[in-house]
């Protein structure tokens, strides 16, 4: 577990979003806004099972008697993600996963394969690896709290750095590294970078693939809030690649060779965009956001999201970062 001095530094930098979100439950008219609004608080005031040691009993779960089933299930599925996404910069920030507690749930619960704290050369990028943690634990901790005795249990997860890592088996198929090359993404400020550009990108086209599916409109509400967090992140991410990249070019071509993979898998329309600047009226210009020529970023089915994230372009229910597959209904990738 994380120690106490590291536990204040993190309560510090989540105190403004728990504020941000207590801001919502009072704009919040409705009654059901207002039921939800308590969900959120409840979720948002129990740091300790987030980062620390069980000293305070874990929330008592809600009801979802009020979602749709559909609701439910992108819910869960969301929360497998966040789970993935939690332990690897909760390592990655902190040397060790998110806390036991908010593990359990239905489904088979999995443990965590590989993860270690990166020795952060930069304190900047270690600040913001810290912050990036903090965010992904409230995350899971909501999702949790809104689903109550639905939530799934973590699955297992393989976010390690060696020779049978996912990190590496993407890296492989990427062409970062050879066909007997490793790829731990602990192991620099750089890898890191690398490592957390593969998943966010993904975490983001998840949200926006998935809000037309929401029929709650406070949980939409709550999604679309999440979405926006999510692309902060990868928005970070890719511009501190692009920068490092302006002089370490193989950094930046490592990137694009990470968005083209993971286009060659999803069975995409070459939506994904790697870091690598374009042209724009004739001047250069970067390309931090992956979006169409409207502006907007696209989107992923579940089925596409899990292509990804199992790193296999057919139709499979395990594989990659996620070695026996995901908990809930949506759990199958999408055939080539």
């Amino acid at each position: 577990m994380i120690d106490r001095e590291t536990l204040l530094e993190v309560f510090d930098i989540a105190e403004r979003r728990r504020n941000e979100r207590r801001r919502f439950i009072k704009m919040a008219g409705t009654a059901v806004a207002a039921t939800a609004g308590a969900s959120m608080l409840a979720a948002c005031g129990n740091d300790d099972d987030q980062y620390a040691p069980p000293v305070t009993p874990t929330p008592t779960p809600t009801s979802t008697a009020g979602l749709p089933a559909g609701d439910v299930d992108v819910l869960n599925f969301a929360l497998n993600l966040e789970y993935l996404e939690a332990n690897y910069y909760t390592f990655a920030a902190f040397g060790s996963g998110i806390n036991s507690t908010v593990q359990t749930g239905t489904g088979t619960q999995g443990t965590v394969t590989g993860g270690a704290k990166v020795p952060f050369a930069d304190a900047s990028v270690a600040a913001y690896a810290r912050e990036i943690a903090a965010d992904e634990n409230q995350h899971v901790a909501f999702l949790r709290q809104q689903l109550g005795s639905s939530a799934v249990a973590m699955p297992a997860i393989n976010i390690d750095g060696g020779a049978n890592g996912a990190f590496t088996a993407a890296a492989r198929a990427a062409g970062v590294v050879g066909a007997t090359g490793t790829f731990n993404p602990y192991a620099s400020d750089e890898n890191w970078l690398l490592g957390g550009m593969l998943l966010s990108d993904v975490g983001v086209t998840a949200y926006k693939g998935s809000a037309s599916l929401i029929s709650n409109k406070v949980i939409l509400d709550a999604a679309a809030g999440i979405l926006a967090v999510e692309a902060y992140h990868s928005g970070l991410l890719r511009t501190l690649l692009y920068r490092k990249g302006l002089a370490m070019p193989a950094l930046r071509t490592n990137a694009d060779l990470i968005s083209n993979a993971r286009d060659t898998v999803d069975n995409g329309f070459d939506d994904d965009q790697g870091i690598s600047p374009t042209t724009i009226n004739g001047g250069a210009a970067s390309n931090i956001v992956p979006a169409d020529s409207n502006g907007i970023v696209f989107g992923r089915t579940a089925g596409d999201v899990l292509n990804v994230a199992y790193l296999n372009a057919g139709a499979v229910s395990s594989g990659g970062f996620f070695p026996a597959g995901v908990n809930g209904n949506i759990k199958t990738s999408t055939a080539a």
